[in-house]
């Protein structure tokens, strides 16, 4: 699903998400969806997430690690700040400076 959430409000957003996170895991199956700039609850419900810029895959793995990723590349979420929102930054300020992609791959 792309973005599923133009012309919504964060909190439909958010029960829509939830909604199919639940029948997801009830059927055990596999959802993509593609959100831009997801509030921060919203983001909390997926298990796991696809980063990508320019085509390119930059992480894929459990929510929960991605922190831990960047931070060993370098880039630490300020406290305060909305991981969705880092991780947007962060993406944003590797392809504009042409970090991306070789120069951060050679580091993993």
């Amino acid at each position: 699903m792309d973005e599923i959430s133009t012309g919504l409000d964060s909190s439909t957003t958010f029960q829509i998400v939830n909604s199919l996170r639940q029948t997801t895991h009830i059927l055990n199956g596999t959802t993509f969806i593609s959100l831009l700039q997801p509030a921060p609850e919203t983001y909390d419900l997926f298990d796991d997430i696809i980063l990508l810029s320019e085509g390119l895959i930059i992480y894929q793995g459990p929510r929960e690690n991605v922190l831990e990723f960047f931070e060993s590349l370098g880039f630490k979420c300020p406290e305060r700040k909305g991981v969705a929102d880092f991780l947007q930054e962060v993406i944003l300020a590797i392809t504009s400076n042409d970090i991306f992609p070789l120069q951060i791959l050679e580091q993993l």
